[in-house]
C-alpha cells in the first residue's frame, strides 16, 4: 500500500509514481495532465469516499494544461492546493491529491462554465501527472 502524506495544512497526497526529472520552481513553464473531482461523501473505511464526475480531465481529452508555475491567476480548474502538490513532484511523477476546501476554492466555490461548478467548501481530489518543466519563454 502506498504511503499517504498529510501536510500541516491538511493537504494529502499519495505518489502513484515517483518521477526522476526536475521539480517546478516559480516562473517555470509546467505541463501537467490532471483529473479533478468533488468529494460527495467521505468514507470511514480508508477508500477516500464517493466522488462526482470529473470537472476537468485532460487525460481523457489528451490535452494537458501548460501554466507558468507560481503565476496568478491560476487556470480556472486549478486551485492553490494543486500548485502546492506540484511543487514537490518531479517530471514523470503521478500523484493523487486530496485538497481541503481552504486550499481549494473555499467558501465561494468556483464556476468553470459549460454548466460545471464546484460548490462552496468542497473537498477535491486530483490526479496529477507532471509531464514537463522548462524555463518559460520571455
Amino acid at each position: 500500500m502506498q504511503e499517504v502524506v498529510t501536510l500541516p495544512n491538511k493537504l494529502e497526497y499519495v505518489d502513484l509514481r515517483v518521477g526522476g526529472g526536475s521539480s517546478p520552481r516559480a516562473g517555470d513553464l509546467v505541463v501537467v495532465d490532471i483529473v479533478g473531482r468533488v468529494l460527495l461523501v467521505r468514507s470511514n473505511n480508508g477508500d477516500g469516499g464517493e466522488y462526482g464526475p470529473p470537472f476537468i480531465d485532460t487525460f481523457a481529452q489528451k490535452r494537458p494544461i501548460a501554466l507558468v508555475f507560481g503565476q496568478r491567476p491560476l487556470a480556472p480548474s486549478i486551485c492553490p492546493g494543486v500548485e502546492e502538490a506540484l511543487q514537490s513532484m518531479r517530471v514523470g511523477g503521478k500523484r493523487k491529491v486530496t485538497v481541503p476546501p481552504e486550499l481549494g476554492f473555499g467558501t465561494s466555490g468556483n464556476i468553470l462554465g459549460d454548466g460545471v461548478s464546484i460548490p462552496p467548501d468542497a473537498t477535491l481530489e486530483y490526479t496529477l501527472q507532471l509531464l514537463r518543466v522548462s524555463i518559460a519563454p520571455s
